[in-house]
Formats: structure tokens, C-alpha cells, sequence
């Protein structure tokens, strides 16, 4: 049986509120911002879970009546376009490896954790970052198998595309100096050609770890509903989701345990699924339309797959993980089905094979109705950027990434092809629709910590007051644009969601200050007050 870390807080696990009301909500107060250039007559109304013009209900008969302060701000519900919600629960239950300074900090808090756990049982963590560290090579196993013998230990990379594994697991998994890399995947060696114990992208399939059971599948999800409320969010892109995870999901839904607007995009070896085409709950609030895919790796493990060698890796243009002609298979079976197909791609040599796949399916009117994305688009070619444009194709892209990577994205990518990174301005200037998420958990699911990368392109923690990108500054509308009606459009929802407007779907994230208004500062100090999904109340914090 798999053995987590005993560091899990109860309320982490808790239950969300339970829906409040029939739907049928009154708030009176604050300032409302549409999403849209007209703006809103007074309190929000909302009747069967749908939005209402002005002060239409009478809360003694029809409604529940909220008052709201004077400084409130409510908005359309908040989007991230891209997370991935089992991952982001199983941080709950795994050795939390995140802001670790050095390779001896990552041993130090695995070895406490395996002393609490049984000999024998696996010890899983998350987070490590070999950038954040002053030595910045990728770490060798020999102090964890020294530190931790009895265990097998898997320590993935904060951005899943890396793993760590001690002595233990590396002769499970049969990898010996005589193993030959996998096609997109590497194995990392030392000067004397001995694995050292990283395995990046497709290499990391030969450790197995053992499955969870359906019971530990529904905590993590619970887990991850609640921080997602938390910080706001009415709506998840859950990238990635086998029919394991959907089924408990789906189970946690009959129960009315489950509350969280999710867009389910399926894992690509779900065929059965993928060809029954899409389809929802019967009230919407789990929709089955989108399959995601891994065309490459990460820049962070350099992993991505680019045009030209890196620049601080001469010899080597990363990892391709699905090819070309791979990626036009599962294009066409998504085009079948009418599926839209979400590719990861981060190199702009992925981003370019990918384009090139999604420009060669054959349907009849093209693929523009599809609205295939991109998500990441991060390195592009100045060539491919009209592409999206011309063809439809949608940049799912995650603002937290550039205040991530800006301490060494120059020293992968030189100083000229940076500039064609991150870029999701050059984006909108082609009028191109750009949704926004965090890929949590490698980011923050927190959605303000998005926010403040797209508007100021500089780190929470200091940096060049002008940002390190000011060339793709957005506005603070085009910012939280990117987290409502682009992301419902990134989900075909643009009718129901993403603005106030009368008729859409009533979901709102109500703030305690003006976002569109407030300093930088106060932007990261914002505090949600409430979470509204169809109108009924799904995360309350006023008075906390």
C-alpha cells in the first residue's frame, strides 16, 4: 500500500460548504465589474442559478440577500485554464519539497518523513528545483540512498517533467549505466556514464509507483476543490484526467460533494472515452470536451524541445515527446470525435510541430470550430505567431511561468529568442484570444499571484521595477480578461460564462477591493470574500 507523508492538516481534506440557496441570490453593494464595456445597474441578481438584472428579487420571498461592503468587488467568476486538481491534492500528501534552497535541504526533509512512515513503503515528494539552488546542476541520488536505504523515494521536479530516484527505486525500475535513454525521454549520468538517479520526461515512465485507491483519489480531488475555492476560482481546465479520476469525480458530484466548475480535458490513452465525443453532467457543472497531450518537456529540466541547441547546453535541442506524425494521429481522432485537443508544448520546435499537425488534420470546414490549444505556447518562432491567428488556434498560457523562469530562462534560451518567449501581448495584438491559468501544481493555484505576473512581468520578490518582459504588460482588464471570458472561451462557454451579463450562468468571485484599480501590492494582498457557482454560495470568508 502506497505511504504518504503524515504532515496532512484535517481541514485540508474537508468537505467544501455545501451549496447555499436555491440558486436564487441577491447581492446588494461593492462595485461590479462585467467583463464587458457596459456597465452594471446596481445590485446582482440571479434566479435559477442565472444572472438577473438589478434588484429584481424580493429577499424576504424569493431570495437570499447578501450585503456587500461599501469597497467589495465583485467580478465574473475566476478561471485557471490549465491546473491539474489530482496533482494539486496529492501535494497534500506528499513530502513538500517546494522553495528547498540545496540538494541537502530536499534529503534532509525526505529522510523526516521516511523515519515516521513504515520500512519498506514509498516515500513520494514534490517540488525540488535545482535553479533555486546555488550550486544549479541536477542532483545525484547518492546522499538520498545514503540517507534514506530502506525506502524507495520518488522525488519529482516542481514541474512534473524530472524525478529523483534513490538506489532502491533505480533497480526496481532496472535503469544501470547499460540502459539506453528512451525515445523523448533521458537519463541523466554522471562523468563516469552511472545513472544519477534524474530521470527527465519519458524516462520517468519506468518508475512504478503503486496506484492509489479510489478512496485516496477522492480526498486529493476534495483536497483540491477546497484550494481552489479558497483562492476564488469558479472554474478548473483539469489537464489530463484518466477515467479513474473522472469516475471518482463523477461520484463525488452525485453525492453533492463536488461543486467546482470543472472542464475535463482526458488523458489521450482514454480512447473509449475520447470516441464517445462530448458530453456533460446534466447540469453542466463537469464537461467532457477536451483530450491533452505532451508534444515535449520543460525548459526548467531542459526537457523543451527547440528550433536550436540551448545556450547553456550546447549540443542538445531537448526532448521530443510525441512526434509530428503522433500528434496528427491523435489531432485526427480528436477531430472525429469532435474533440477539442489540448497539446502541451513549451519549445518552439514543439510549438511548431504541433501547428504543423493541427494545419494537416482533414475535416470538412477546418479546424478553427475545434478550437485546438496550445497550452504553455511558450518559446514560439517569430514566424508562428500569425499561425494561431490564421488557423484558429487558441494559446492557453500560465503568467506565473515567466516570474518563474526569468532568473535563467536567458541563460537556456540567449538573449534574442528570449524575446520571443512568454509573450502573450504579441498574442493579443494579432487579436488573438489568450486564456490564462497557473499550471498548478507547479505554480500556485493562487489566481492573484497570475494576475500581478501579467500586469508587471516583474517577481513578487523585487526585480527591475519596469519588469523583466515590459514589452507584454497587459492592462489590468486584459489581465483578468485572460482568467473569465478568455478561459470560458478556451472551454466553448464564452455564452454562459466569463462576463455579467443577464441570461449567463450566475458564478462570481467577489474580492474585498477594486482589482482593476488597486496598487500592485494591494493587488497581492487582495482577500477573497466570497465564491458564487449558479448562484448559490460555495467558499464564504467575510468575518475571516
Amino acid at each position: 500500500m502506497l505511504a504518504f507523508a503524515a504532515v496532512v492538516l484535517a481541514a485540508a481534506i474537508a468537505v467544501p460548504q455545501a451549496p447555499q440557496g436555491s440558486g436564487n441570490l441577491l447581492l446588494k453593494g461593492g462595485t461590479v465589474w462585467t467583463g464587458t464595456h457596459v456597465d452594471w445597474p446596481g445590485a446582482v441578481s440571479t434566479m435559477h442559478g442565472r444572472i438577473m438584472v438589478g434588484e429584481s428579487l424580493d429577499p424576504a420571498v424569493d431570495a437570499k440577500a447578501i450585503e456587500l461592503p461599501a469597497n467589495a468587488f465583485v467580478m465574473p467568476g475566476l478561471q485557471d485554464a490549465h491546473g491539474h486538481l489530482l496533482g494539486l491534492g496529492s501535494t497534500f500528501f506528499e513530502v513538500d519539497l517546494v522553495g528547498t534552497t540545496s540538494e541537502a535541504q530536499v534529503v534532509d526533509k525526505t529522510k523526516a518523513v521516511a523515519a515516521k512512515l513504515p520500512k519498506g513503503s514509498w516515500v513520494i515528494g514534490r517540488g525540488w528545483d535545482q535553479n533555486d539552488w546555488d550550486d544549479k546542476t541536477m542532483p545525484n541520488h547518492a546522499a538520498l540512498s545514503a540517507a534514506i536505504p530502506d525506502h524507495p523515494v520518488w522525488l519529482v521536479r516542481i514541474d512534473g517533467h524530472a524525478g529523483l530516484a534513490n538506489a532502491r527505486v533505480l533497480a526496481a525500475a532496472g535503469i544501470t549505466r547499460a540502459s539506453a535513454d528512451p525515445s523523448g525521454g533521458e537519463i541523466l549520468r554522471d562523468g563516469a556514464g552511472e545513472p544519477t538517479g534524474v530521470l527527465v520526461d519519458n524516462a520517468m515512465d519506468a518508475v512504478r509507483t503503486p496506484g492509489l485507491e479510489p478512496a485516496q483519489i477522492r480526498e486529493r480531488l476534495l483536497a483540491a476543490q477546497r484550494a481552489c475555492l479558497q483562492h476564488g476560482l469558479t472554474c478548473v481546465h483539469d489537464a489530463g484526467v484518466s477515467k479513474a479520476v473522472l469516475d471518482q469525480m463523477l461520484a463525488l458530484h452525485a453525492e453533492g460533494k463536488w461543486v467546482l466548475r470543472t472542464y475535463v480535458m482526458l488523458t489521450p490513452n482514454e480512447r473509449e472515452l475520447i470516441a464517445r465525443g462530448p458530453w456533460q453532467t446534466p447540469d453542466d457543472r463537469i464537461v467532457v470536451r477536451a483530450v491533452k497531450g505532451y508534444s515535449d518537456g520543460a525548459l526548467g529540466s531542459r526537457g523543451a524541445a527547440l528550433l536550436d541547441e540551448y545556450a547553456d547546453r550546447p549540443g542538445s535541442r531537448g526532448l521530443a515527446m510525441m512526434p509530428k506524425g503522433s500528434v496528427l494521429l491523435l489531432a485526427q481522432q480528436c477531430a472525429d470525435a469532435g474533440m477539442q485537443l489540448c497539446m502541451h508544448a513549451i519549445g518552439d520546435a514543439a510549438n511548431r510541430a504541433v501547428l504543423d499537425g493541427y494545419q494537416a488534420v482533414k475535416i470538412e470546414g477546418g479546424i478553427r470550430p475545434l478550437r485546438f490549444r496550445i497550452e504553455h505556447a511558450q518559446v514560439i518562432a517569430a514566424a508562428d505567431f500569425v499561425r494561431f491567428r490564421d488557423f484558429g488556434i487558441v494559446p492557453s498560457m500560465q503568467p506565473t511561468h515567466l516570474t518563474s523562469d526569468m532568473p535563467w530562462a536567458t541563460d537556456r534560451l540567449g538573449p534574442e529568442r528570449v524575446l520571443l518567449a512568454y509573450a502573450w501581448r504579441s498574442f493579443h495584438r494579432l487579436g488573438v484570444v489568450v486564456p490564462f491559468g497557473s499550471d498548478f501544481p507547479v505554480e500556485s493555484v493562487d489566481p492573484r499571484k497570475g494576475l500581478f505576473a501579467a500586469v508587471t512581468t516583474r517577481s513578487e520578490r523585487g526585480g527591475p521595477a519596469a519588469g523583466w518582459r515590459p514589452d507584454q504588460k497587459l492592462s489590468r482588464e486584459q489581465a483578468l480578461r485572460g482568467f473569465t471570458l478568455h478561459a470560458a472561451y478556451g472551454m466553448f462557454a464564452e455564452k454562459d460564462l466569463g462576463t455579467i451579463e443577464a441570461g449567463k450562468r450566475a458564478d462570481f468571485t467577489v474580492w474585498d477591493r477594486d482589482l482593476r484599480v488597486c496598487s500592485d501590492d494591494e493587488l497581492l494582498a487582495a482577500k477573497v470574500l466570497l465564491v458564487v457557482i449558479d448562484g448559490q454560495v460555495v467558499h464564504d470568508a467575510r468575518g475571516k
